[in-house]
């Protein structure tokens, strides 16, 4: 026993020993690592001479100094220390933030070629893989967005005959809340069907009948893919991207429901192809497949049915959710300030009454209504961060020299709460879009659609949808809130991607 206890001490002192230099050896190699990291990131800023911005950690950067509940506020605090252009770490990826109007106007305006590469967001490349148009680089996107602006300004974005299209889906809409006959609803589902089925008009020259079950599944696709994408999950994934194995679960879902929209949209494709007359084309799939047809010997073309699903998918993503969650978010903003419900009743009653549908004309004799949905806009705030761009070659902005591929994020909650341009803009108020006479006040500030060569490419369908929507719903029923309009919580309970509403009910009575 004497021996087994001396034996163990012997280890014991042993240990010991060793404690001391084996702590040491960890700390100086966690130093001299440390010390490489900051070389190698000073030696990054003399080299591309990027605008300041707070010392990174290794491997995660900046991002213990950012609020994840509220992303918008991290970086004004940052923009008030390092200025209106600065230098993050996301990860190990440097990122540069574009803060305020003046540098956000001067990066995508003035020298917006530039600035019109699509900034790399993880979660997007794993399962776009750079087709389509919204998320696509170089030559691909120039394309594309440029075939898709021509083929639907030709189609009547902003004109006639997409707006008999958004009319015809405003009454289509009415009659499915007459049917809840004044009972409290969630609108979430009823104003998703809507957008929808406009870009369904407008790919595939039909529309579909809210209660279709090809129809349901589509949306149910795209609200939970919404869903995800606006979760910490996707904000996580996208500033550690190395640890995307371990987050595999819900991208595989993401994915997954993405290559179902891709297959619903082609077996559409296939129909439109054994009709396909490239003189009376019909629709946007028309328009493609001819364009297909006619570049089949261009090796450089990128029209193919590849990128033709996915652009449509970008189209359903963009055109449905956005708009969906501006409406719901604009109705929740009207249930909470009665005031602003009874201003709006008045104006359509004087302008348009209740025997004749609104249109987009009626927009210049409503400056009210006008200020309303621009005011929803403004306040909701919708893509906080923007979608991130990227220079496309070395730059020299403001001093400082841009290495080609720089990620840029120029902040659009930034422009839209500017609080010189919109006072109080922490408020909802409709004034900020109105003069001191009650005429609609036009405002350079306002780009919820961000702004230059990668603004949204649908922005004239949407502002159509959100005015003739939200006036025909307007035109035809009083909002009643359930419960006490003061106990209305306006705050959403996630912000990532993109800024969802909360879900609510409400009444819709026949007015």
């Amino acid at each position: 026993m004497t021996n087994k206890l001396l034996h163990l001490k012997a280890v014991s002192l042993s240990l010991r020993a060793m404690d001391p230099w084996g702590l040491t050896t960890t700390t100086l190699l966690v130093c001299v690592l440390f010390l490489i990291f900051l070389i190698l990131w000073s030696q990054g800023f003399k080299k591309g001479k990027l605008p300041p911005g707070p010392i990174p950690l290794p491997f995660i950067g900046n991002l213990l100094q950012l609020d994840f509940k509220n992303i918008t506020a991290s970086f004004s605090q940052m923009a008030e220390k390092y200025g209106p252009i600065y230098t993050l770490y996301i990860g190990t990826q440097h990122v540069v933030v574009l803060h305020g109007y003046n540098i956000v106007k001067e990066a995508l305006i003035d020298q917006g070629d530039g600035f019109a590469e699509r900034g790399i967001i993880p979660v997007f490349e794993d399962v776009v893989k750079g087709q389509g148009v919204v998320f696509s680089h170089g030559e691909r996107w120039k394309q594309i967005r440029r075939f898709s602006l021509m083929t639907l300004r030709n189609f009547g974005m902003g004109k006639r005959s997409i707006e008999e299209r958004v009319q015809e889906e405003a009454q289509c809409l009415v009659e499915e809340l007459r049917k809840t006959k004044g009972q409290p609803i969630d609108p979430t589902f009823i104003l998703g069907c809507t957008p929808c089925n406009v870009i369904c008009s407008i790919l595939f020259h039909d529309r579909f009948k809210y209660n279709d079950e090809k129809f349901l599944n589509l949306m149910t696709l795209l609200n939970e893919n919404f869903q995800l994408l606006s979760s910490p999950w996707a904000q996580l994934y996208n500033f550690l991207p190395a640890f995307r194995v371990y987050l595999s679960g819900k991208h595989k879902t993401l994915s997954r429901n993405l290559e179902k929209i891709k297959h619903f949209i082609l077996e559409r494709v296939k129909e439109h192809q054994k009709v396909l007359d490239p003189n009376n084309t019909q629709d946007y799939i028309d328009c493609y497949l001819s364009k297909m047809q006619q570049e089949k010997d261009n090796p450089q073309s990128e029209f193919d049915l590849e990128n033709l699903t996915a652009t449509a998918a970008d189209l359903f993503a963009a055109g449905t959710e956005t708009t969906s969650s501006t409406l719901r978010y604009g109705l929740l903003l009207i249930l909470k300030h009665p005031e602003v419900q009874a201003k709006i009743h008045e104006e359509i009653n004087r302008v348009i009454g209740h025997n004749r549908v609104p249109s987009i004309k009626d927009r210049q004799d409503m400056p009210y209504v006008d200020a309303v949905v621009h005011e929803v806009q403004r306040f909701i705030d919708l893509v906080p961060l923007n979608v991130p761009h990227a220079v496309n070659q070395d730059i020299k902005f403001k001093n400082y020299v841009l290495p080609k591929g720089t990620t840029i994020l120029p902040v659009l909650s930034s422009v839209l709460y500017d609080n010189k341009e919109f006072p109080n803009p922490d408020q909802f108020d409709p004034q900020h879009f109105l003069d001191k006479n009650g005429k609609f006040k036009k405002s350079d500030y306002f780009m919820p659609f961000s702004i230059g060569k990668r603004s949204c490419l649908g922005e004239g369908l949407a502002r159509m949808e959100l005015f003739l929507f939200l006036t025909t719903i307007m035109q035809n029923f009083t909002l009643k809130p359930v419960g006490d309009p003061n106990a209305i919580s306006i705050k959403t309970n996630r912000v990532g991607f993109l800024t969802v509403p909360p879900h609510y009910q409400l009444c819709f009575l026949p007015h």
